[in-house]
């Protein structure tokens, strides 16, 4: 499992996104560079990180289902996602 501190640095991450979106998008459409450099770091969305909600794991993480490959895989065996079946054939 990752530390929590790593997920809750993701989560600030992710909240100052949020609130620099309008400005980033205002700024990049007058072209505004130098603004955009004023920024904060953290404000850009290609400094996020996807991490597993379950255990924080960055490596190996699903999109769709939002967790890494290890969750995913314990979950769907005990039947946890919806539509998900073990394959035999």
């Amino acid at each position: 499992m990752a530390k929590k501190s790593w997920i809750e640095r993701d989560k600030k991450k992710r909240e100052t996104v949020q609130k620099y979106a309008a400005i980033r998008a205002e700024l990049k459409a007058k072209r505004d560079y130098a603004g955009l450099s004023k920024l904060p770091r953290n404000a850009s969305p290609v400094r996020v990180v996807n991490r597993c909600r379950i255990s924080g794991r960055r490596h190996a993480y699903l999109r769709k289902f939002e967790c890494s490959r290890l969750e995913f895989r314990e979950s769907a065996l005990n039947g946890l996602i919806p539509g998900v079946t073990k394959a035999s054939w």
